[in-house]
């Protein structure tokens, strides 16, 4: 189909029905078979649509007026919900939300993965689906009347100045505001990255939910940070629980929020938090999930499916800075996880010795190089576990689990559709997948992560 043959045309409307949710939280709707994407529309609803853009196979409409809304709207509460691109299904009910996400995930395992009598169970949710994120990545910007911090407007890099975020642990919007405000008092002028001037870029907080410890990090363009002693006295003041002021130099014409080098400007290089009984240390630049009560459901899944007697070798592939892989150590004879960033295997070595765990062996290279090599050296998985980026797993590693034959594999994912494009694989390789647990890590949000078991047929 062709632009010119589409049903629809630019800037004229229609009088549609929705019957789906895109995995990014578009509602869906079909004009003569030609679907039509919208924001803060619910499958159910009628409404008045206008066509904002055609494409060659779809197109997209903006909400004009809704006839008759569905059981599951909600008002949002969030003020600048419809201008941020943070959260995209505040107007959905809680429960309704966590339904579409079980329809997502079974959905795209039938389309893309073409498996069936899969279990897959409903989604664990959250008791209070609010306040969850310990980390926020704030851009800073000038503007007539002062300085603005917050998130961007959807797909623009417009900052939509803001006091709160409601999905943030309220101790983060409390360094936002703070850092905010000094710079302000001191003049740090914000950075622009239209001419690439400015000192302040981001403001970064983080805080441990079971520890309370703060950090605060500082992203600025130049090594110089105006007034530095009076901005480092004026958080330590007025920040509870702060442990951790760091500044970032990023120099570069970039989108990356961090640069190369950082600093201790005051207290700890890390804060630390616990997720059960493990203690983890976060510096700066650590990947640490933003979700701590969830990710003790997933990973206590994730355990749940290894099956570990205390007998077993684990490998654990994308180990990150060891948090699988601790888990696992706890109930495991050995685990031997694998990580292609340097950095993380330091934390992961870091965080094995901050809770005194020696049985786990961490490496640095990529899990398709290293993996054959151990088992050239005789270490054969009763388990492996991977939980790779959302692109999925690299297509070599997917061939080197299928030849060394672990017979149990855990698979971790925070991309459907990716998981349901490497399961098809394993399964073509031997396995089968026994059952999939999706976690809703991110209330509020299109996204949903999920936890697959799978045997050696």
């Amino acid at each position: 189909m062709t632009k010119q043959q589409a049903p629809v045309a630019k800037n004229d409307y229609y009088d549609v029905t929705f019957t789906d949710l895109t995995h990014d939280g578009l509602g869906v709707a079909k004009v003569d078979g030609f679907p039509l994407f919208v924001k803060n529309v619910l499958p159910g609803e009628r409404a008045n649509v206008k066509v904002i853009k055609v494409k060659k196979g779809y197109g997209y409409g903006r909400l004009i007026e809704l006839y008759a809304p569905s059981p599951d709207r909600v008002e949002p509460p969030c003020p600048v919900y419809r201008q941020c691109g943070g959260c995209q299904l505040q107007h959905l009910s809680y429960g309704g939300q966590l339904k579409a996400k079980e329809k997502q995930v079974k959905e795209v395992l039938a389309r893309i993965g073409k498996l069936e009598g899969v279990i897959v169970h409903p989604v664990i949710g959250m008791k209070n689906p609010w306040r969850y994120r310990n980390k926020a990545q704030v851009p800073v910007g000038g503007r007539e009347g002062g300085l603005v911090a917050g998130f961007y407007k959807e797909r623009s890099h417009d900052i939509i100045d803001m006091d709160a975020c409601l999905i943030q642990q309220e101790k983060n919007d409390i360094v936002v505001q703070t850092v905010k405000r000094l710079a302000e008092r001191y003049g740090i002028p914000p950075y622009d990255e239209t001419t690439h001037k400015g000192v302040l870029r981001h403001i970064v907080a983080r805080c441990g939910a079971a520890t309370g410890e703060v950090m605060v990090v500082l992203v600025t363009r130049t090594e110089h940070l105006p007034h530095e002693q009076d901005v480092v006295r004026d958080i330590v003041r007025e920040i509870p629980d702060v442990k951790s002021i760091v500044q970032n130099i990023n120099p570069e014409r970039t989108n990356v929020i961090f640069g190369a080098k950082t600093r201790v400007l005051w207290g700890s290089e890390y804060i630390t938090d616990r997720i059960g009984d493990i203690q983890f240390a976060i510096s700066a630049r650590s990947f640490y999930q933003v979700n701590p009560e969830q990710t003790k459901v997933l990973y206590d899944k994730a355990l749940e499916y290894a099956e570990l007697t205390g007998g077993e070798t684990v490998i654990d592939a994308y180990c990150g800075i060891g948090t699988i892989s601790l888990f696992l150590a706890k109930k495991a004879k050995h685990v031997y996880g694998v990580e292609i960033v340097p950095e993380a295997i330091e934390d992961a070595r870091r965080n094995a010795e901050l809770n005194s765990i020696t049985n786990v062996t961490f490496e640095v290279g990529a899990a398709e190089d290293v993996i054959p090599r151990w088992y050239q050296e005789g270490i054969r998985a009763d388990c492996l576990v991977v939980d790779p980026p959302r692109k999925g797993c690299d297509a070599s590693l997917l061939e080197t689990i299928i030849a060394m034959k672990p017979p149990r594999v855990v698979y971790v994912s925070c991309n459907p559709a990716t998981l349901a494009r490497d399961l098809r694989i394993l399964e073509d390789g031997g396995y089968e997948t026994i059952e999939v647990q999706p976690v809703d890590m991110f209330p509020h949000t299109a996204h949903v992560e999920c936890c697959a078991l799978l045997v050696k047929k």
